[in-house]
């Protein structure tokens, strides 16, 4: 912790939440902090602070003896670039947060159960949290959920056990991370446009298996290749399927443990209420690091019957004429999008955004068999229906856009392909007035017993402010239709 001593000068990169959450982490030790961000209205909530704006820290950079940044700042953000090639150290708010807590900083160091993936970290992160609940133990949710790791270290805090959920950003910038146990649900292209490759957002992603357990989904080849090199002393798989020695599976309709017990049934797949094979797979992970903490069967099975779904996530909104609506928001990358199609048999996919640099072109391919329509939205729209017209020409689609010009050379996925226009302007109602013309079109594609599912495969920042914002507009627009507002 010698960067954390005498008056050393440490900079800062983001004042927002995770910001003000460093800042505050750094008042005890007497440190001349700078806090930097591109926002002067940011900037202006730190009246206390040194602030400055980005590109004069880069300028200053060899001034400082540590740079602890925002996980949103990637390593080509000019100010983080500068440090790296200065030789001056980065942390991210996590790495501080680890580096004080297993120092004793906040007292009797806590035992961190992290869970990273692309898809499926929140579900799994909050049913990990209901079982240590549910079993009496003391324990915080955090990380890239609730509050940051930082703020609920400290008084009146006094957690055995940290739930974290960590993204690949915050993993990325925490290289001396070694979590009690830590498990990577399923590695598929997200985030390529911040990581650079594949191969870097893998290796980011890993870093959650160098503490004492190593958990892995099996089911997924990217995740199942990390099991072997994993650090850690104890590698742990799971599974749909029936599980191994040293794996947690599915045996005849229960969740059963053969990694830390003997065949050990801990709960019925039927009560998980998340629905598809995801909900048991995040079942599966969630119960695989509680029993590395010895959570007992009942803790996991009680947790799981009683679980919520959160909001945005397979969330059921209305029912109406026999067809469900159902807002899975937070499914922003392809394969998010595409374990949400595989949980139902007929779906109206509503789809598009921001694709972050991933390819739709596997998922539509996979599940073309489900889809009954496709209503496209966003920026990226367009690859969505190029893809649909090579593996699913036969589905209707339609286009919702906001005054731009589309190409139905190039996008034309039928013949009963359709435009349906939206007057342009990105104010406050342009997200309202979008999703309005998307659930009138969905409800003409679809009859009854269909799902009508807003998974878009992309993020939402070309229309909305965020995949919230989106999830809101969607459930406000199906109620309304189905007159139930």
């Amino acid at each position: 912790m010698a960067l954390l001593s005498g008056e050393a000068r440490v900079l800062v990169a983001g004042a927002g939440i995770t910001g003000r959450a460093i800042v505050t982490a750094l008042a005890p030790f007497g440190l001349d902090v700078t806090l930097c961000d591109d926002n002067p209205a940011a900037l202006r909530a730190y009246p206390d602070v040194t602030t400055c704006p980005p590109h004069q820290a880069a300028a200053r950079i060899s001034d400082y003896a540590l740079v602890i940044t925002s996980p949103g700042f990637g390593p080509e953000t000019p100010v983080l670039a500068a440090a790296a090639s200065a030789g001056v150290p980065i942390w991210g708010d996590v790495e501080l947060a680890w580096r004080l807590d297993a120092a004793g900083h906040y007292g009797p160091p806590r035992r961190w159960l992290v869970v990273t993936g692309t898809n499926g970290k929140t579900t799994t992160t909050s049913m990990l949290y209901a079982m240590l609940v549910a079993a009496g133990r003391s324990a915080q949710l955090c990380g890239n959920i609730g509050s940051p790791v930082l703020e609920v270290l400290g008084p009146p805090h006094e957690s055995e056990l940290l739930a974290v959920e960590l993204s690949s950003f915050q993993l990325h910038w925490a290289p001396s991370l070694r979590p009690e146990a830590g498990a990577v649900l399923n590695v598929a292209e997200d985030h390529l446009d911040w990581h650079g490759s594949m191969a870097a957002y893998t290796a980011d992603k890993a870093r959650a298996l160098a503490g004492r357990v190593a958990v892995v989904g099996m089911d997924d080849a990217h995740a199942a290749a990390l099991r072997d090199a994993a650090p850690a002393p104890t590698k742990v798989g799971f599974r749909l399927g029936h599980p191994a020695p040293g794996e947690l599976g599915v045996i005849d309709g229960m969740l059963v443990d053969r990694a830390f017990g003997d065949t050990l049934a801990l709960a019925s797949a039927a009560s998980i209420p998340v629905p598809g094979s995801v909900g048991v797979l995040n079942s599966l992970a969630a119960a695989a690091l509680a029993r590395s903490v010895d959570v007992a069967p009942e803790a996991i099975a009680a947790a799981l019957e009683s679980f919520q779904v959160g909001r945005h996530r397979a969330e059921l909104v209305v029912v109406d004429a026999g067809v469900r609506y159902v807002d899975d928001s937070k499914a922003t990358n392809p394969h998010a999008a595409e374990a949400s199609v595989l949980a139902y048999p007929r779906v109206v996919w509503v789809a598009g955004g921001l694709l972050k640099g991933a390819s739709i072109e596997p998922t539509v391919a996979r599940i073309a068999g489900h889809l009954a329509g496709a209503v496209l939205i966003g920026r990226d729209r367009g690859e969505v229906a190029k893809a649909l017209s090579r593996h699913a020409p036969d589905v209707p689609v339609v286009h919702v856009v906001t005054g731009e010009d589309i190409d139905m050379g190039d996008t034309a996925v039928s013949p009963v392909t359709h435009v349906r226009r939206v007057t342009d302007g990105l104010d406050e109602t342009l997200g309202s007035r979008v999703m309005t013309a998307v659930v009138a079109a969905a409800r003409e594609l679809a009859r009854p017993g269909d799902t009508v599912l807003l998974a878009p495969a992309g993020a939402s920042f070309d229309q909305f402010a965020g995949y919230g914002a989106r999830g809101d507009a969607f459930a406000d627009a199906a109620r309304a239709a189905a007159g139930s507002v």
